[in-house]
C-alpha cells in the first residue's frame, strides 16, 4: 500500500514535469532532462512534501509544484555526482548515467538546466501563491541545493575519501549532502501552510533528520542490497574509500544509531497525531527499503 502512495505521488509529479517542459521552447536540452527526471525512482521527497502538506490540511494542487522543483534539484545533483569527475557511476536506476547516454558535456548542461527549471517552476506566475511565500522558497531552496546543501556535501563528500574522519564530521557531510533538501521538503509545506518561524524550524529540523536517515538507509543498501533491485552498483563505498558511520563505526552500531533516529523522528511526528500517519509511514518505509 505504501508502495502504491509513493507510485501515485510520483506520477504527479512526473505528469506536471512532463506538462511543464512540453510547453516550453524546443532545444537538444530537452531530452536529456527528461531523461535525468524521469528516470524512474519512487520520488521520495516528492511524497515527504505531500504528507508533512497533510499534517496541515494542504492539498496536492498547492504542493505539487514544489514536488516538481525538489526533483529537479535532486535529479540536477544525481547527473552531476555520476561524472567521471565525481563519483563516476556508469549506472543509475538500472539505466545508463546521463553522462554515458549523452556525453559529459550534455550532461553537464543537463543538469545545469534542471537547476535553473526548479527555479523557474516555483517563479512561475502560474504558481498561485503570494509572492513573499514565492521568494521566501526561492531562498530556501538556493540555500538547501548550493554550497551550505548539497553542492558543499558532495565536495565534502569527494574530499574524505580514503580519509579517517570523525563521527561529526561525516554527519555533517551527510546532513549538507542530502539531509538539506529533505529539510526543504519539510520547511516548504510550513511556508504555503503560513506556519509560523517557530515551526518552520522544527519542520526545518525534521526534514533535515529525515534526510539523514534516507543517507543512512542509503549505506546500508550499498553493503547488503542487491544491484539488481536497487538499479546501480553495490559495494561503491568501500572500494571508493568514502566516509560513512559504517567504514567508521561498523555495521551494527550505525543501525542502532539509524534505529535511535528513526525513534526520535517518529516521537516528534507522533505529536500531530493521525495527520501525521502518512508522514510516520513514509519514514518507517525508508529506513526498511529494499530497492
Amino acid at each position: 500500500m505504501q508502495k502504491n502512495s509513493f507510485n501515485i505521488n510520483a506520477n504527479k509529479t512526473d505528469n506536471f514535469i512532463k506538462k511543464y517542459l512540453n510547453q516550453q521552447k524546443k532545444t537538444f536540452l530537452i531530452h536529456p532532462m527528461k531523461y535525468g527526471v524521469l528516470s524512474g525512482g519512487k520520488k521520495i521527497r516528492s511524497s515527504v512534501i505531500i504528507n508533512t502538506g497533510k499534517m496541515f490540511n494542504l492539498n496536492t494542487s498547492k504542493l505539487i509544484a514544489l514536488c516538481a522543483a525538489v526533483e529537479c534539484i535532486h535529479s540536477y545533483s544525481l547527473i552531476h555526482d555520476d561524472l567521471p569527475c565525481m563519483d563516476n557511476d556508469n549506472i543509475r536506476r538500472g539505466k545508463p548515467s546521463a553522462h554515458i547516454k549523452f556525453g559529459e558535456s550534455t550532461a553537464v548542461l543537463a543538469g545545469n538546466s534542471l537547476l535553473t527549471l526548479a527555479f523557474e517552476i516555483i517563479a512561475d506566475k502560474k504558481y498561485k501563491i503570494d509572492n513573499k511565500s514565492k521568494i521566501e522558497l526561492i531562498k530556501s531552496l538556493a540555500l538547501c541545493s548550493g554550497h551550505s546543501g548539497i553542492a558543499g556535501g558532495q565536495q565534502l563528500d569527494l574530499s574524505f575519501e580514503k580519509k579517517r574522519k570523525s563521527f561529526k564530521e561525516i554527519l555533517d557531510m551527510q546532513r549538507k549532502k542530502t539531509g538539506k533538501l529533505f529539510n526543504f521538503c519539510c520547511y516548504s509545506a510550513g511556508v504555503i501552510a503560513k506556519r509560523n518561524n517557530r515551526i518552520k524550524r522544527e519542520l526545518s529540523s525534521l526534514g533535515e533528520d529525515i534526510g539523514l536517515l534516507f543517507q543512512l538507509a542509503d549505506d546500508f543498501l550499498d553493503v547488503k542490497g542487491s544491484k539488481k533491485i536497487i538499479g546501480k552498483p553495490i559495494k561503491k563505498d568501500k572500494k571508493k574509500g568514502k566516509s560513512t558511520l559504517i567504514n567508521l563505526i561498523g555495521y551494527k552500531k550505525a543501525e542502532i544509531f539509524a534505529n535511535k533516529l528513526k525513534t526520535d523522528i517518529l516521537r516528534r511526528l507522533f505529536k500531530h497525531g493521525k495527520k501525521a500517519n502518512n508522514l510516520i509511514k513514509t519514514v518507517e518505509f525508508i529506513i526498511n527499503r529494499n530497492f
